[in-house]
């Protein structure tokens, strides 16, 4: 009876420890599953240099195009910033985003690409509307930009404008162009603009301003001058555009801008490139940087070709008829 019950306790401990080490086992097994099958958080750090329509709709493109790439909310932390146009801000804002431990960093318009790209020679930079990488010493060439940064340009379609402009109004003979001063992808933009125009038959004459408090006044005097007001993808202008049309109301000229809700907010047409697209393409690159592509070796990506927008409540309002012909071929028609 005691040698049973010796065998039987015995039994029972073999059983135990046998039974512990393949719980252990399994256990551990299953956390090992549980770590491989859990995906790195990526951390994104996104500068906007201000608020409006078109940069908005971007930042919201870039989580569009994150969210296609598989970076949806449970695998993406965004570290968004915005400077409200203050340079000073820029500054500040750019340090904060390199210094928070973002796997990689987003510059929205060109003041914010800049900022980053003086804080940090590492850490991954993406444009996102950047008209000029090149002539704003972001890259030194646009197929092999050769640092630490890439992104998307939004080459303005200014051949296109002129030829819009020509049709819709052909009785102009003067064009303005309004743009900020302290922005360098708006006076490659105007150069390239006024070179097209005058080729075409056009005077040009240009009106830069320094900040949005000139707008105004820089307005009331150019009306006086010139047949029709042009406005290139200018982050100043658009953050303040409501200031031009309303200054204008008097006067009465045809706006060209450079964005849709530019002419959506008292534009008469332009041809733009779509904001929209450009954020998506965006958040695609950089997700493709996030999975490990060098941004010395891809190649920005460069929109240029727009779709034209007609705003036809406008139109008629100025006493302009738009033909036919343009009102069909226009990506979107404003009533």
């Amino acid at each position: 009876m005691k040698n049973k019950r010796l065998i039987g306790m015995i039994a029972a401990m073999v059983a135990l420890v046998v039974g512990s080490l393949i719980y252990s086992s399994v256990n551990k097994q299953e956390v090992k599953q549980d770590v491989k099958n859990e995906k790195k958080v990526a951390k994104v750090g996104v500068l906007q240099f201000v608020s409006h329509p078109s940069l908005d709709l971007i930042y919201k493109g870039i989580q569009e195009g994150l969210a296609e790439e598989g970076y949806k909310d449970d695998q993406l932390k965004l570290d968004f910033m915005n400077s409200e146009g203050d340079q000073s801000k820029v500054a500040t804002m750019s340090k904060q985003l390199v210094s928070n431990g973002n796997d990689i960093v987003v510059g929205i318009a060109t003041p914010a690409a800049q900022g980053l790209a003086s804080v940090t020679k590492d850490l991954p930079v993406i444009m996102a509307a950047i008209t000029d990488p090149i002539g704003a010493n972001l890259v030194k060439d646009l197929k092999n930009p050769g640092g630490n940064i890439t992104g998307v340009s939004d080459h303005n379609p200014a051949q296109q404008q002129v030829e819009l402009i020509k049709a819709l109004t052909p009785d102009v003979k003067t064009i303005g162009a309004l743009y900020s001063s302290s922005e360098d992808n708006s006076k490659t933009q105007v150069e390239e603009f006024k070179e097209y125009a005058e080729k075409t038959g056009f005077k040009v004459e240009t009106f830069a301003v320094p900040s949005t408090n000139e707008i105004a006044s820089t307005v009331n005097v150019m009306t006086s001058k010139v047949d029709a007001i042009w406005v290139p993808i200018d982050n100043t202008i658009a953050s303040a555009f409501p200031t031009v049309v309303s200054s204008n109301q008097t006067a009465k000229k045809p706006i060209y801008p450079s964005a849709t809700a530019m002419v959506e907010a008292g534009g008469l047409a332009s041809v733009v490139v779509d904001q929209r697209d450009l954020g998506v393409a965006t958040g695609k690159m950089i997700a493709q940087v996030l999975k490990g592509a060098k941004p010395a070796d891809t190649p920005v990506n460069v929109f240029s070709t727009g779709k034209s927008v007609v705003n036809k409540k406008l139109a008629k309002e100025l006493g302009i008829t738009i033909p036919e012909s343009i009102l069909k071929e226009a990506g979107q028609v404003i009533e």
